[in-house]
């Protein structure tokens, strides 16, 4: 479980937040059933968790199981054996969630705390983010910038967290690259499509209809599986260092057995700090394919991607693992990528916390706190060993919605 703790949190007395209402699925009006559609087809679906009135709170899908537990805690009282039983190693962790998302709380003095609330009394032991990597101070000030931002909507505030640390789109890098064709040119893409250093054994990929923000390559010796964990390794240089850092992946996707990679395909999603990324089936690979690009590049100034892991050489390259897709998913929900489940999560907690009066610096800590329930270690930005993007807890109290 994760460490720092401060007391055992399955021995602890909790309650159903008296906030929430459950509602099954069937007993949803027909706007709500359309909209959720996907969970009335999921066989472990109950329904949702409806906040009663302005409480800050938002609607949770959840499953027969979190509803069964939800009910069953009407009264404060310990957890049933039932459920220890059930979530076993991880039944800290998936508790914890319940407990920051409002879901369940938790008796303290004779209070019963939830949400922020309960951050000193079930917060990690360590709190402040390290500043010693390059990637783990940028992310700091990036949810630090959030907020401050008087944004109560957590899809605009994830947007403003993703977004940030890229380059404006300037009148000069405009002229420079006006359309897709000249960004073609400037990266050096013959007109088959295929960077000069590719063999052939990688195609380029049709763009989606009318535009797409990727051009992307796929290897014919590598195909894609939907039941495998794909690491993403980030090559974010400098602006002015696009067409070198292009030529210089090129080079190495083969050697490495990369399985995709991609490019922006404009200006602006050229000057986003994820401009780069190459997939792999095994971070052996993408490890093999960091240190070339290393000696590569020595010396290339970096842009730096947030909520990303660094890898050796500071923020110019990174990594990270995408959430697999939930077919019972609300639609918005179903495939996010690492960055976007992430800024999502801190979104979340951070509107949460500041609708209950959280200073920003407690709103930060909570955030990070909450993320660390995810099995993502907020001080490297690196998945744990009990990262958690799978349906093990994500049916436990599916998406704000």
């Amino acid at each position: 479980m994760p460490t720092g703790h401060l007391f055992d949190l399955c021995a602890a007395r909790l309650r159903a937040n008296p906030a929430y209402e459950l509602v099954q699925f069937d007993r949803l009006g027909p706007l709500e059933q359309e909209a959720l559609e996907a969970l009335g087809r999921d066989p472990d679906g109950y329904g949702i968790l409806r906040p009663r009135g302005a409480t800050g709170l938002s609607s949770k899908a959840v499953s027969r199981d979190t509803a069964l537990l939800w009910l069953t805690l009407q009264a404060p009282g310990p957890l049933p054996g039932y459920a220890v039983r059930m979530l076993g190693n991880s039944c800290n962790q998936v508790i914890g969630q319940m407990i920051f998302d409002g879901v369940l709380e938790i008796e303290s003095g004779g209070a019963m705390l939830t949400g922020p609330a309960a951050w000193t009394l079930i917060g990690q032991g360590t709190t402040e983010d390290s500043r010693q990597k390059a990637l783990t101070g940028l992310s700091g000030r990036a949810i630090e910038y959030a907020a401050s931002l008087d944004i109560a909507d957590p899809a605009t505030l994830s947007a403003r967290l993703y977004g940030y640390n890229c380059v404006a789109a300037s009148a000069q890098w405009h002229e420079k690259l006006p359309d897709p064709s000249a960004v073609e040119r400037y990266l050096g893409i013959q007109n088959g499509g295929v960077p000069r250093a590719l063999s052939r054994s990688w195609v380029r990929l049709p763009g989606e209809e009318p535009v797409t923000p990727w051009i992307a390559w796929s290897s014919t010796r590598n195909p894609s599986r939907e039941d495998k964990t794909i690491y993403k390794l980030y090559l974010s240089p400098a602006c002015s260092h696009l067409r070198d850092a292009f030529e210089a992946a090129a080079g190495v996707v083969d050697s490495c057995h990369a399985i995709f990679w991609k490019v922006g395909a404009d200006v602006y999603n050229l000057l986003r700090p994820d401009k780069m990324v190459l997939y792999f089936w095994a971070m052996a690979d993408l490890e093999q394919a960091a240190s070339s690009l290393m000696e590569k590049l020595a010396g290339c100034p970096a842009q730096g991607v947030p909520f990303t892991a660094e890898l050796p050489g500071g923020a110019l390259l990174s990594w990270g693992i995408d959430p697999p897709a939930d077919e019972y998913a609300v639609p918005w929900l179903k495939r996010e990528s690492w960055r976007v489940r992430i800024c999502n999560r801190l979104a979340t907690a951070l509107v949460l916390a500041k609708s209950s009066n959280q200073t920003t610096r407690s709103a930060v800590l909570f955030a990070l706190g909450r993320l660390r329930f995810e099995g993502i270690d907020p001080e490297t930005w690196a998945p744990t060993g009990e990262l958690r993007w799978a349906a093990a807890t994500g049916r436990q109290a599916r998406g704000d919605h």
